[in-house]
């Protein structure tokens, strides 16, 4: 049975590489279209991306476990919840975002404003990495290791930038508005998760109150922040893992 990772805003699969190493099963990591790769006209808002992932697990095989960070976590919930898709579990550790109560942080409520957003991601895109104003820059406070920042301002390009737009305006005012119409009791998989309490921009009791609302297992990682995957590998993957051991074969 595969674990399949998605990984989210503004990053690349590279974030789950440490966790991959962890984690004795096949593993795929996939790559959200417009962050390092080709963005198919079709997909201009979340809509669309949902649709691309769920075509992704359907090719997979399954059923799969489903393991979503940021905005991975927000497709791989409305996947579970509205998709005819074969997957055994999920794990997202963005649950708070969908609920009726969440409100987007400074920098996503200034992306899906125009043009203050495209102006935002474009003084992000050229500046030069390590000058203290790139998206590497400004996510290391929050666990991002270096190399991944270099890479992350490396991949960082006019199509990356048109991708985080499309997703986060199509987004307001939280995902509770329409997705969590189809979301607001336990799912159909198994789901996990995960509030890194660490992270200045952690909704632990948003998350406590969601994991009740889906019947969700919960797990909250004291001293971790955003990047709990690279902060601590170890953990994280022996959380994982328990959490699938507990599942019916």
């Amino acid at each position: 049975m595969t674990v399949v990772f998605v990984h989210g805003v503004p990053e690349t699969p590279t974030i789950w590489n440490d966790i991959r190493e962890r984690t004795e099963r096949a593993t795929v990591a996939l790559r959200l279209p417009g962050f390092g790769s080709p963005r198919p006209a079709r997909l201009r808002d979340k809509d669309a991306y949902a649709d691309w992932l769920a075509d992704e697990l359907r090719a997979i095989g399954g059923p799969v476990d489903v393991v979503g960070h940021d905005w991975g976590g927000h497709l791989t919930m409305r996947v579970v919840s509205a998709y005819d898709v074969p997957v055994r579990s999920w794990v997202s550790d963005v649950a708070h975002g969908w609920h009726p109560d969440y409100q987007w942080h400074e920098a996503a409520t200034l992306w899906q404003k125009s043009p203050e957003g495209e102006e935002s991601l474009a003084g992000l895109r050229e500046s030069p990495s390590g000058s203290g104003h790139t998206f590497g820059d400004f996510l290391q406070p929050r666990g991002m290791s270096p190399e991944l920042a270099k890479e992350v301002d490396a991949t960082h390009d006019a199509e990356m930038s048109a991708a985080i737009l499309a997703l986060y305006r199509s987004a307001w005012p939280n995902f509770h508005a329409d997705w969590g119409k189809e979301f607001d009791r336990p799912a159909a998989a198994p789901g996990l998760i995960l509030a890194p309490t660490g992270d200045p921009m952690a909704q632990p009791a948003q998350d406590r109150d969601m994991a009740e609302r889906l019947g969700a297992q919960l797990t909250e990682f004291d001293g971790l922040t955003h990047y709990w995957m690279l902060q601590d590998p170890d953990r994280g993957a022996d959380v994982l893992r328990r959490f699938w051991a507990s599942l019916p074969s």
